[in-house]
């Protein structure tokens, strides 16, 4: 096995496999200083200004004369003067394919009664405002199988009670975007089908008014869903009994459920990636995409997300969106993160963090590159708002931060009732109601942190499987999750403060 990987012939990166000194030789050229596993390999000599390629791809411009063998990093590396505003060739539609030919997969899920599909069945406590939190999380906690074991004997087909608290709700203008993203978001977990039933925990006089949230989304009160506030209730130690009758009261139906095999086609996945390295875009991405692309022809549906975090390779989507308007809206929503990182006095190549660069990632344009692979070669079917609900079935696009806990946030508001998270630098993220399984890009993290990991898709770094044989293994790995197998972060018990809705707008 070679010391490098060389992604494509035009490319001017080497990507090494391992830490590489000083005089030793890769393809043919002398390593001068000490190169990182993961970071980039001058192929040649690149002269100040000019392009720099990897997959092929403009990844940034030389800041410096840059000799062969040398390390190029963001000490030569950048997205030159214009901000990594060059032309980007969007093609709508040009890379369109063929729909693959119809696959049939089951798992194990809950249907029901109104044609939904579950991969988990919690009941699920939301507050309308964080006044409300403190309340919302002591009525959970009644119900924890690890503090109270009793609550849930006699309901084992429950996963669970979680408290899914925020910290907005109020201090924001009563028609503005914030509160509308808010309602939007809560709607979609309040609607979720992982959740059987779920209770709402207001305090009364805050700016998301319940009755209001209800109407603006369509929502009724009934058996499956409660609301209530402190204020009409009486204090806290009321809120916390009234809402420890109400789930009591939900718990029996709740439980009524059996999984039965289901069509793959009820799977929709979220799509992240969290403390990428160099190798995200060589291993795990790829890997997901490849699934992605399984998914896709069992009839399923995956969200790409993370705007800022594609910035720089929204080109390579846009040649497959389905027709020109979902292309347009794509690049509508790149436009309008533009606005919003200048108006806050900030740019898109805030990113790549700094964990990310220690990993071998220099600019947003390559972060981005690796990014995109998650979401495979599959059509793009449809671009979407953050939270709004998914409806179209395919490989789909929904635009949100690219803060990991708040795109997923809005991913699983969207239907998504599973994530897939890959990582190269190490996460422990966990998601409710939705189970989250998280894959490595690297051998190196998964013997670090194997307690948080879920597979190892570093194994296609060390040669010993390839792209389409790991992305047959997420798949099945993603069917058996959806059919009750527990994440790593679930046997954690991660999930409930990993809700976080996007905060757009002034404080007041």
């Amino acid at each position: 096995m070679t010391p490098f990987i060389r992604l494509h012939p035009n490319d001017d990166v080497l990507i090494a496999r391992t830490q590489l000194v000083s005089g030793s030789l890769v393809d043919g050229i002398p390593i001068k200083g000490l190169i990182p596993a993961g970071h980039k390999i001058a192929a040649h000599a690149i002269a100040p200004g000019a392009p720099v390629r990897r997959y092929n791809q403009v990844i940034g411009f030389a800041s410096k004369p840059i000799g062969a063998g040398e390390h190029i990093h963001s000490h030569n590396l950048d997205i030159g003067p214009d901000k990594g505003d060059f032309a980007r060739d969007y093609a709508f539609g040009a890379d369109l394919k063929p729909e693959p030919a119809r696959r049939e997969a089951t798992f194990m899920g809950f249907k029901r009664a109104d044609g939904r599909v579950a991969t988990r069945n919690y009941i699920g406590i939301l507050s309308s405002v964080n006044c409300s939190a403190t309340a919302a999380r002591a009525i959970a906690d009644h119900f924890s199988r690890q503090n109270h074991p009793a609550a849930l004997a006699d309901f084992p087909n429950v996963d669970g009670v979680v408290a899914l608290t925020h910290g907005t709700g109020c201090g924001m203008d009563s028609d503005g975007l914030g509160l509308q993203i808010l309602q939007r978001t809560l709607t979609g977990y309040a609607t979720h089908a992982n959740f059987a039933a779920v209770l709402v925990v207001g305090l009364g006089c805050e700016s998301n008014q319940i009755n209001a949230w209800l109407a603006n989304g369509s929502l009724r009160e009934g058996d499956t869903l409660r609301t209530f506030s402190i204020q009409d209730t009486g204090g806290t130690a009321k809120t916390v009994a009234k809402g420890i009758a109400l789930i009591k009261d939900m718990l029996p139906q709740a439980n009524a459920v059996r999984r039965e095999p289901c069509s793959a086609a009820h799977i929709t996945i979220g799509l992240q990636c969290g403390g990428s390295d160099g190798y995200s875009g060589i291993s795990a991405n790829p890997a997901l995409g490849a699934a992605v692309d399984l998914l896709v022809a069992h009839g399923g549906s995956a969200i790409l997300s993370e705007t800022p975090e594609i910035y720089g390779a929204e080109h390579l989507l846009t040649r497959r969106a389905v027709n020109r308007a979902v292309g347009e809206k794509l690049i509508e929503r790149i436009k309008w993160w533009e606005h919003y990182t200048q108006i806050n006095d900030g740019e898109m190549n805030n990113n790549p963090s700094p964990g990310n660069k220690a990993g071998g990632l220099t600019t947003i344009l390559e972060k981005s590159l690796g990014a995109v692979a998650k979401g495979g070669t599959s059509n793009l079917q449809a671009v979407y708002e953050y939270a709004e609900k998914v409806t179209t079935h395919g490989f789909v696009y929904m635009d949100t931060p690219g803060y990991d806990p708040v795109s997923a946030t809005g991913q699983v508001a969207g239907g998504a009732n599973l994530i897939c998270f890959t990582t190269g630098r190490g996460s422990a993220y966990g998601c409710a109601p939705s189970p989250s399984l998280k894959f490595s890009t690297n051998s190196a993290l998964w013997r670090r942190q194997e307690e948080d990991i879920d597979l190892n898709c570093g194994e296609i770094i060390d040669g010993s499987s390839t792209i389409a044989e790991m992305g047959l293994r997420i798949f099945e790995l993603v069917l058996a999750t959806a059919s009750g197998a527990k994440s790593k972060s679930e046997l954690h018990g991660y999930g409930q403060n990993e809700f976080v809705p996007w905060q757009v707008g002034a404080v007041m």
